[in-house]
């Protein structure tokens, strides 16, 4: 993980597939992409648009490789309903099983 001298790593458990004392990052449930189009904006308030999870780099790379950015802010944007995502509950338990130093590698988005 990258971080800038101002940004302390931080572990914890990850939201998705529950492996604990790794190391996390904040996952937007609306991706920050989103946050100044119109659409999003009429329909969710500042507060609702920063919302996120704490999960691992592998889960973030995961999410953001198998759902685009716009299908995340309008059908995934809540634990919920990413946990039910075929794709998404497939990965969280295949990496709970690997060892907490594993990055993975996911396709591009819509694979």
């Amino acid at each position: 993980m990258t971080l800038d001298k101002n940004t302390e790593e931080k572990f914890g458990i990850c939201k998705i597939c529950k492996r604990e004392e790794i190391s996390i990052t904040f996952h937007h449930l609306i991706p920050r992409t989103l946050h100044k189009n119109k659409w999003f904006k009429k329909r969710y308030n500042l507060l609702e648009l920063n919302k996120g999870i704490n999960i691992c780099i592998d889960c973030h790379t995961a999410i953001h490789g198998f759902i685009k950015e716009k299908e995340l802010g309008k059908s995934f944007n809540n634990i919920n309903s990413l946990l039910l995502h075929p794709k998404i509950k497939k990965f969280a338990i295949w990496i709970h099983k690997q060892k907490n130093h594993i990055h993975s590698t996911v396709c591009s988005n819509g694979n």
